[in-house]
This record gives structure tokens, C-alpha cells and sequence, in this order.
């Protein structure tokens, strides 16, 4: 499982059941409590990360990760929000925290309590911090309970270059063929910042149609076009699907105002056959009742369904 979350770069976790059902879907055999275990044994970690938003990943790949984009989100959270707070004073605030959590984690209200609700929420951009289980788990989904990261996990120190290098690997090795400003938008980056990166590793380039250049990991399989895709069930705030790789080939254009709007930005449960997006899944009681948004072959009707029986079971 552990093996399996480091190949796809982590996973998005703004809602706790949704990284559950996205190893689910990429893993044989995946059991709920393989990840909650994991969690508590703190072989991996939830934190706000990529984007500014909440992610799962090993907690071997959370330093070099965390590394890659800290100054970065910081100076992208400053920038956005205006914050007129000196950096001296939120050295401060974040010591106070670093010793408050020193006691154990804590939920976020008393974090707030503590500095205020203004400072608590621009503290993270100052320490690194992790979501503590029991919450953010599929049994305790509200995601209340923080930590700071190096007294949960051993800290480890890299220069920034070696981080962002792994965090090019860990996205290539994810989604590749890609461009470089695709690794920057789904890291949260600048593309500018990455772009010496990347001239200095060792890639694979590809030239698409109108010229664009993408680059892959040495080695990484390119699947012939005819190769079968298997259906798979995707959960809500799935990377695959959100406006950072906003790519026609997995949803149909006609099909995306079916799975975002400005309402639900975090987008529906979705199925994909044969690689794109073809309908939207929903639990009703302990049934997973499937949507089409046009008519499919039979057998793939069968295939569809035969998962969504595999992922009722996987709710019970």
C-alpha cells in the first residue's frame, strides 16, 4: 500500500473516505484498515501540502515533498491574503504552538484559543504540521487533530534542489509524459522555479503535435494506445480530475459540467472506462447506484457494474 501511494505521488485527502476509495481503486486487495493502521503506526501522514490542500502521503516522501514547496506556500499565502503580520511575530506564534503541541496533538479549536484565529490559520505556513489520527480516518472522518510534524515523524533535513529533484521523480513516476508547468501546477510552484530542475536531470522528451515539449522518467513504460483500460472508480477531490491537470482526454469536456461546479468544486464520485470519464457513482443505503452520462456497450455495462458491487462490499 505504502509502495503503491509513493507511485502515485499521494493522495488528495480534503475528505478522509476519499483516500481510502483511491487506494482502493489502484490496489489489489486493499483493506480500510491497512490504511488506518498505517496512519496510527505513522508509516504515513496527512498535511496540507501540494496546492494548499490536504494530502496523504508515505512519510518517507513528506519531508523532501514538504521541502520541495514550503517557502513557496508560504510566500504564495502571504501574497494572497495580504498578511500584514512580520515574520518575527509569526516566529513567535509558531514557537508557542511547537510547545503547546510538544504536550500531544490537538484539536484545531484550541490551537485557535491559543494565538487566535487569525495567526492559527496563517501558523501552518510557518511550522509543518500533520493531522493526527484517530481523525481523518474513515472511522473519525473530521480531520480535527494536529501535530507538529518533526515530533511525529523523524525530521529529516535536504537541500531544497534534492527535494524539488524528488518531488519532478515522484510526479513523473505519477503522471508522466508531462510538461514542466504541469509539475509546477499540481506542486503549487511557480513553474519558473522547476525549470532548472528539470534541465538538470536525466529525462526522457517527447514532442507532442503542436510542438510541446513533455518529459518522462528513463524507462517509464508508455502503454501502447490500444492497451485495454480497466473501469475504475474514482472518489471525490481526486487528483486525476481536478483543474491542476485539466485534461480532455480523461473527462470529455461535455461531460465536466456533470461531475464540478462552483457549488461542488470537489467534484462527484466518477467511473472511467477505458480511461475516461463516463459516468458518476453515488452511495445510497449500502448500494453503490452508477449514473451514465451516454449509452455504453454491454459488456462494459457489466464491467461497470461488477465494480460497483466490488466497492459496496469495500463500504460495508
Amino acid at each position: 500500500m505504502i509502495r503503491v501511494l509513493e507511485q502515485v505521488a499521494g493522495l488528495q485527502a480534503q475528505y478522509a473516505p476519499s483516500m481510502y476509495i483511491g487506494l482502493w481503486s489502484r490496489t489489489s486487495g486493499f483493506d480500510r484498515a491497512l490504511l488506518t493502521s498505517a496512519l496510527e503506526k505513522r508509516q504515513v501522514v496527512q498535511a496540507t501540502m501540494m496546492r494548499a490542500t490536504i494530502h496523504l502521503v508515505s512519510a518517507a516522501d513528506y519531508w523532501p515533498l514538504i521541502t520541495a514547496i514550503r517557502d513557496s506556500r508560504r510566500q504564495w499565502w502571504i501574497r494572497v491574503t495580504k498578511w500584514a503580520a512580520d515574520s518575527a511575530e509569526m516566529e513567535e506564534v509558531a514557537s508557542i504552538v511547537v510547545d503547546f503541541l510538544a504536550e500531544g496533538p490537538k484539536k484545531w479549536k484550541e490551537v485557535e484559543n491559543l494565538v487566535g484565529k487569525e495567526r492559527a490559520n496563517a501558523v501552518g505556513y510557518w511550522i509543518d504540521l500533520v493531522r493526527a489520527p484517530p481523525s481523518g480516518t474513515w472511522e473519525r472522518r473530521r480531520a480535527d487533530l494536529y501535530a507538529v510534524a518533526s515530533q511525529w515523524i523523524a525530521p529529516i533535513e535536504l537541500p531544497l534542489e534534492a527535494a524539488r529533484v524528488h518531488l519532478v521523480r515522484r510526479y513523473l513516476g505519477a503522471f508522466g509524459p508531462a510538461t514542466t508547468t504541469d509539475i509546477a501546477t499540481w506542486a503549487g510552484l511557480p513553474p519558473g522555479e522547476l525549470v532548472q530542475t528539470v534541465e538538470r536531470l536525466r529525462l526522457r522528451r517527447f514532442r507532442t503535435e503542436d510542438g510541446t515539449e513533455l518529459i518522462d522518467l528513463p524507462g517509464a513504460p508508455l502503454p501502447d494506445p490500444d492497451v485495454p483500460a480497466p473501469v475504475r472508480f474514482l472518489p471525490t477531490w481526486d487528483a486525476s480530475l481536478l483543474v491542476h491537470c485539466r485534461r480532455a482526454r480523461i473527462i470529455p469536456e461535455e461531460f465536466r459540467p456533470h461531475i464540478f461546479s462552483t457549488k461542488m468544486p470537489q467534484s462527484v464520485g466518477t467511473f472511467m472506462i477505458d480511461g475516461a470519464v463516463a459516468g458518476s457513482w453515488r452511495l445510497e443505503g449500502d448500494r453503490i447506484l452508477t449514473d451514465y452520462f451516454e449509452p455504453v456497450p454491454h459488456a462494459r455495462h457489466r464491467e461497470v457494474e461488477r465494480e460497483a458491487e466490488a466497492l459496496s462490499r469495500f463500504y460495508r
